[in-house]
Formats: C-alpha cells, structure tokens, sequence
C-alpha cells in the first residue's frame, strides 16, 4: 500500500505507474481516493473545531452556574449537547470513509522500480545473467515422472485415491533427496547468518489481508472452513506476520530469517495442475528468507538475496539464469522481482524453481511493521526470496545429474545429507 500523501502531492506519478503496470481501469480510483481524502481531512477539521468549542463553552458552564446563571448555562448545555451530535455524526462518517479510502488503496499498485522493463505480462520479462553451462547429454533424459518411477520414488495414483489430483507421494531414496536439499540450503542460509525459524503454517485474514492482494488471496490461499485461519502459499507471509504492529529498534535492523514449511496453493487458471509428475502440484516443501530493514538499504539486500539462490543452485550442480520481471509481470506490492530459472536438459530451456522481490514499505504499512530510530519512527522496508522449492528443484536436479546408466549422480555438496552416497542407481 502506498503512502496516501504520494496522491496528494504527485497523483499524475501514481497514475503513469498504473499505466506502466497496464491496469488503466484502477486509474479513476485515483481520483476517487483524493476526493475521499479531501472529504475526510474537511470533517476532521469540523470536528476539531467542534471538540475545541465544546471545552470552552464546557468551561463557560461551570462559571455560570457559580454565578447562579442557570437559564445562560442551559442554553449553552443546549449548545454542547448539538455539538456532541454532530461530533458523533462526523465520526461515524470518518470511520466509513476511511475504510473506503484503505479499501481502494490496497488495491493501487506500489511505485515500481526505475531499472524495471516496461511490459503486458511474462514474455517481456528480461534476461539478465546466466550461471554455468547450460548443457544437452548425447542420451535422452526422460521426463522427470519417468526418472522418479525408474528409483521407485513416485506414486501419484494413491495420491490421487487419498487426496485427489495434483497430490503425490515422494519415496524412498527421491525423498531423501528432497528433504536433503532443502536440509542443505537451510544449512547454507544459516551461514549466512539468517535465523532460522519454522512458522505457524496457518495465518488469520488480516495477515493475509497484509501480505498480498485480494485476487492473489482468492487464486493461491486454502480457506479453513468455520475459521479464521488461512493455509500458507508460502512461508515469508508468516514470517512477516510475526512482526504485525510491532516497532523495532533500529538497532536490532536487518532482521534475516530463513524458514521451512509446507507450502498450499489451489493453482487455478490457465495453467491447472498436470496430470503427469510433479512440476504444478498443490502441496510442496520450501525453504525460503526474508529481510527487514531500513529503507536505505532494501536494494541492496535485494541483490545479495537473489544470489544466494544461483549460488545454491551451482552447488547442486544446476546451470541457472535470473530474469528481470517486467512492469506487468510484477504482482501490485512489489517494486522490483526477479526470477531464478533452472536449465532443463529434457524441455533444452529455463524453468522457474525461485523468486526474488523487494516490496519496500509497501507490507510494512499495511501490516504496521515500524522501526524507531534516533530520527524518529518509520515503516521497514520487506523483502522476500525462495531458498529452495520443491519438487520444482528436485525436477532441475534430477534432470541435470542424471548419467548415462540411469543413475542419478550426488554432487559432493550433497552427499554428508544423504550419508555419503554417490549417486542413486535405478531399481530393478
């Protein structure tokens, strides 16, 4: 959510950045907001002076009736009980207008990024770095749901019988891979100094309400039927929960923390869920990390957060790329996103598996997440990044170290999580 002072002072900048974004039918909430705030600020005004004249004629009151001037006082009672009404009126009034101010401003995208390509949607996103040698094997890989059946990894047929479609059972040695994965890049993360944490994996409307819009809510989150509760499409939305309406000290800025959990998403649209392996899938495990800081530096951490996604990835030995989100790509709280893709020997292309965003203050201010420093108190800038997610990564793994013979070779980063295996051989 966006400063309303922005609107007040600089309406034609948020109207250009609605246009960048190619939502030209949110333009006219603009203009309906500044109306609303014109009238919000004119019965506040009204109702200051009000309250002002009602503790001096209060104060007349008390003088007259020492002075045994009843029938003055009365009138001026009189004269204070018609003040009450209309304090009364107007704050009744106030309340309904500001929720209908907040209601539209949750709704105007945040002021993107300067460095951000303007684009329609996803295939004007841009390319910015590729990291290691995208290659091709002389053998055929086959598709990812054909290399876990061949280690006897993957069920999805009694999946489909317990849960429904877009559900699966990760076994054996191929959930050992996945758990040691994401073991390695929490490990990894906690090198780095990032805390780690395992979050609520249910959060109430209002943190949902803070974290991201109503139509990224209504297309991702599980509703708990007969409660308040929401189950997590990812982890930074109850990591950053855990700071609503808190101040921080300055001091204890950046806050960095890495966590896992299961993640749930309903998945609609046009893409839908496959009906063959595990690349759209309903329920996956994520480490993920956010930062909260000053606003000076949310750039910054921007770019080191990123990379230690590709670093992750070379680890595994997984050539990547990071693409710059374009205008219309970008979701309405975020200023600038990037994402990392994997190479897919199979498909001879890049694939999502992680996203990088710097959101600003934008969270901060729907969430009231404050710091209070020696200048005074301010909203932190939120920031949030995919570690590791699978079965998207374990898909790029498995493609990317799979041999000749069949077997899946273990790259030496690895191998301490998996008990010093080498490699996983198919079963007979």
């Amino acid at each position: 959510m966006i400063d309303i002072n922005l609107i007040r002072t600089n309406k034609e900048l948020v109207k250009e950045n609605i246009r960048k974004k190619f939502q030209d039918q949110k333009l006219p909430l603009v203009d309906e907001v500044e109306e609303l705030d014109k009238k919000f600020r004119s019965l506040k005004q009204e109702g200051d002076n009000l309250r002002q004249s009602r503790n001096t004629l209060s104060a007349k009151i008390g003088a007259l009736m020492k002075e045994k001037k009843a029938s003055e006082a009365e009138e001026i009672k009189a004269q204070v009980r018609a003040n009450n009404d209309r304090i009364a009126e107007i704050e009744k009034e106030e309340e309904e207008i500001s929720a209908k101010i907040r209601k539209i401003m949750l709704t105007i995208p945040n002021i993107i990024d300067e460095s951000v390509p303007i684009g329609k949607d996803d295939s004007k996103n841009v390319e910015i770095e590729r990291f290691g040698e995208p290659k091709v094997p002389d053998f055929e890989v086959p598709h990812h749901a054909d290399i876990l059946e061949s280690i006897n990894g993957l069920d999805k047929e009694s999946a489909g019988r317990t849960s429904g479609n877009g559900f699966y059972y990760l076994l054996g040695d191929a959930a050992r891979l996945e758990t040691a994965m994401i073991n390695f890049a929490r490990d990894y993360m906690i090198s780095k100094s990032f805390t780690y944490c395992i979050p609520p994996f249910m959060i109430r409307a209002d943190v949902v309400d803070g974290v991201m819009s109503f139509a990224e809510m209504s297309a991702m989150m599980y509703k708990i039927e007969g409660e308040d509760l929401y189950l997590i499409g990812t982890s930074e939305h109850s990591m950053i929960g855990r700071f609503k309406e808190q101040i921080i000290k300055e001091d204890d800025l950046p806050i960095r923390m890495t966590s896992y959990s299961p993640c749930f998403r309903k998945e609609v649209g046009s893409h839908g869920i496959e009906e063959r392996g595990v690349y759209r899938v309903h329920q996956f495990e994520k480490q993920e990390m956010i930062v909260l800081c000053r606003p000076e530096d949310s750039m910054k951490w921007y770019e080191q957060m990123w990379k230690f996604t590709v670093e992750i990835c070379r680890a595994l030995d997984i050539p990547c790329r990071t693409l710059e989100c374009c205008s219309g790509d970008l979701a309405d709280l975020k200023v600038k996103s990037c994402d990392v893709e994997a190479w897919s020997p199979r498909q001879k292309k890049y694939f999502e598996v992680g996203s990088c965003s710097n959101l600003t203050d934008a969270q901060a201010r729907r969430l009231s997440i404050r710091a209070k420093g020696e200048k005074g108190t301010y909203y932190v800038h939120t920031l949030n990044n995919t570690v590791l997610a699978s079965p998207r990564i374990l898909i790029a793994f498995l493609e990317n170290n799979l041999q000749a013979d069949g077997s899946i070779r273990i790259p030496t980063a690895l191998r301490p999580y998996l008990g010093g295996m080498e490699k996983i051989a198919p079963k007979e």
